[in-house]
C-alpha cells in the first residue's frame, strides 16, 4: 500500500537534509560522506561532502566508490530468490544438496532459509578473523570450506535465535556457484547489476578502478588522528561483504525492491524478503528477514541494510509505503552512517506530520544562525517553520515550531522542552536587500548568520 508523501514536503526535506548533511560531515569530523535519495520514481538527490583522500586533499565526489560491505547480503538474498523463482533452488534445500563437500556436517544440514535469515547458529566470522583488521587475507574457497566443515562453527542449534553470520552468507555464495556453474561475482554482475544497467556497483574490489575508491580511515576512538586503511579483496566472503558502489547506484538498486517493479523479483518474493522473521535483540528493536534488516524509523517499518568494512561504514533504508530509499556512505570506520540515513526519513516524516502550511513567505526567515552558545537552523518543512539543532545526529528531536507574527518576528508555538522558550519570539533585523543581519533569539540572545559570525581571540566582558 502506497502513502506517497506530498512532493513539496519531500523537496523541502531534501533541501534541509543537504544543508544538515554538509554541516555534520564537518562537525562530526567524518573524512567524507556521500548520500543519495530515491523519491518520486527517480534519484531525487545525490551529493558528496568532505574528502576522498585526506592526505592528498582530494575532494569526495558523487562518483567515488565505497565498499558497501554487508549490503552484499541483500544482493546474495536477491540472487537466491531469483533462483527460487526459476525453480533451480528451494528455500528448504539443505546446503549440502548443492555444496557436496558439506555432506554429513552440521552446517550442511542447514536450509537456505536458515542461512538467509541468520537462524543457522553459524559462527559469525570464524575463530580467527583478523582479516577484518587486514592482518591476514580474507579466506579463499578452500579456507572457507575448512571453516564450514569444522564442527565448532555450529555454535548454537539452528532456529534457536538470530545469530548474524558472514560465514553463513559465504556458504550461500558457494550454493549460488554450485547451482549456476559460474562464479558468484559473475552471476550477480549479470543477473542483478547488469540487469539494472548500473556501472558503479559491483560484487568485489576491482583493482583496475583503484583510483576511484574513496580511501578508508581508522577511528578517532583510540587516536587523535585517523590513518588510511588499504582496500582488500574479500575473496570467498564476497557474498557476505564484497560489494562496492556509489550512493546513487545503490538507491537505484533499492528502487527495484519497491512493489510493482519486476526487474529483479516478483512482489511475492519481495514480501518474503522484507517480512521480519527474527528479533535481532531487544523486543522492540531491529528485526531481520531474508537478507534484509527491518527497523522502525519515525514509527514506520522500513527495510534495508548496513555495511561495515575496514574504513567504510554505510547504511541504506527503504520506506516501501512512501517509496523512498536513502543511502549514506562514509569513509571512516566509525562513520555515523546509520544516523545520517535515518535523518532523511525523519525529516520527511516531520514535514508530513501536520497539514501543509500555506500562504506566508517563510523563506525570508530561514538560515543558519550562531552565537557563543551554538548554532540554530530555521528551516521550512511541510510549509511550516521549525527551529532545529544542526549539531544533533537527529535534528528532528523536539524541534521548536514557529509561526510568523509579522514580517520581522516569529512566535515559538510548540516543541522543545519546558527549558526552552515557549511563547517567546525570534526578532529579525533585515538589510535593505532583504538579507538577515541578525536575529534576537527566543532566549533573548543575539544571533548572526553563521557566515558572518566570528569569535575573537578571547571572549571578554564588554
Amino acid at each position: 500500500m502506497s502513502d506517497a508523501p506530498d512532493p513539496a514536503n519531500v523537496t523541502e526535506a531534501l533541501a534541509y537534509y543537504d544543508r544538515w548533511l554538509a554541516f555534520n560531515q564537518r562537525y562530526q569530523r567524518i573524512p567524507g560522506v556521500q548520500a543519495a535519495v530515491y523519491a518520486a520514481d527517480r534519484v531525487a538527490y545525490s551529493a558528496a561532502y568532505g574528502l576522498a583522500d585526506v592526505e592528498g586533499g582530494v575532494e569526495l565526489t558523487e562518483q567515488h566508490l565505497f565498499r558497501i560491505a554487508s549490503h552484499s547480503k541483500t544482493f546474495t538474498a536477491t540472487a537466491v530468490l531469483q533462483l527460487v523463482e526459476q525453480g533451480r533452488l528451494r528455500l528448504d534445500d539443505k546446503a549440502a544438496m548443492h555444496v557436496t563437500e558439506l555432506v554429513g556436517t552440521p552446517l550442511g544440514e542447514l536450509t537456505l532459509r536458515d542461512l538467509l535469515s541468520h537462524a543457522g547458529g553459524v559462527t559469525r566470522d570464524s575463530r580467527e578473523a583478523d582479516f577484518w583488521q587486514l592482518a591476514m587475507p580474507f579466506p579463499d574457497r578452500d579456507q572457507l570450506l575448512a571453516v564450514l566443515r569444522d564442527a565448532g562453527s555450529a555454535v548454537i542449534p539452528e532456529n534457536e535465535r538470530f545469530k548474524y553470520s558472514n560465514i553463513g552468507y559465504g556458504l550461500l555464495g558457494l550454493v549460488i556457484e554450485a547451482v549456476t556453474g559460474t562464479s558468484y561475482a559473475e552471476h550477480v554482475r549479470t543477473t542483478i547489476v547488469g540487469k539494472l544497467g548500473l556501472n558503479d556497483l559491483g560484487p568485489e574490489l576491482e583493482p583496475s578502478r583503484g583510483a576511484e575508491y574513496a580511501s578508508g580511515y581508522s577511528s578517532l576512538a583510540y587516536s587523535a588522528a585517523r590513518v588510511p586503511i588499504e582496500h582488500v579483496d574479500t575473496r570467498a566472503l564476497a557474498a557476505a561483504t564484497g560489494f562496492y558502489g556509489t550512493a546513487r547506484d545503490l538507491v537505484t538498486y533499492w528502487s527495484a525492491h519497491l512493489h510493482g517493479d519486476d526487474r529483479l523479483l516478483s512482489d511475492k518474493s519481495k514480501r518474503l524478503m522484507q517480512h521480519p522473521l527474527w528479533q535481532t535483540g531487544a523486543e522492540d528493536g531491529p528485526r531481520y528477514g531474508l537478507g534484509l534488516m527491518v527497523v522502525k524509523v519515525a514509527k514506520r517499518d522500513v527495510f534495508g541494510h548496513g555495511g561495515g568494512y575496514p574504513g567504510h561504514i554505510t547504511r541504506s533504508l527503504v520506506d516501501q509505503g512512501r517509496r523512498i530509499a536513502v543511502a549514506v556512505l562514509t569513509n571512516a570506520i566509525d562513520g555515523p552512517a546509520v544516523q545520517l540515513a535515518e535523518v532523511l526519513l525523519k525529516l520527511v516524516d516531520l514535514a508530513e506530520s501536520k497539514d501543509r502550511g500555506e500562504g506566508a513567505d517563510l523563506a525570508r526567515f530561514t538560515g543558519r544562525f550562531a552565537n557563543l552558545w551554538g548554532v540554530v537552523d530555521i528551516a521550512v518543512l511541510g510549509g511550516r517553520l521549525y527551529a532545529l539543532d544542526p549539531t544533533a545526529l537527529d535534528p528532528t528531536v523536539e524541534p521548536q515550531t514557529l509561526e510568523p507574527i509579522d514580517d520581522c518576528s516569529l512566535l515559538v508555538t510548540g516543541g522543545g522542552t519546558g527549558y526552552g522558550a515557549y511563547g517567546e519570539t525570534y526578532r529579525y533585523t533585515f538589510s535593505g536587500d532583504g538579507a538577515v543581519e541578525s536575529v534576537r533569539g527566543s532566549s533573548g540572545l543575539l544571533l548572526h548568520p553563521i557566515d558572518a559570525f566570528h569569535l575573537p581571540d578571547r571572549v571578554r566582558t564588554a
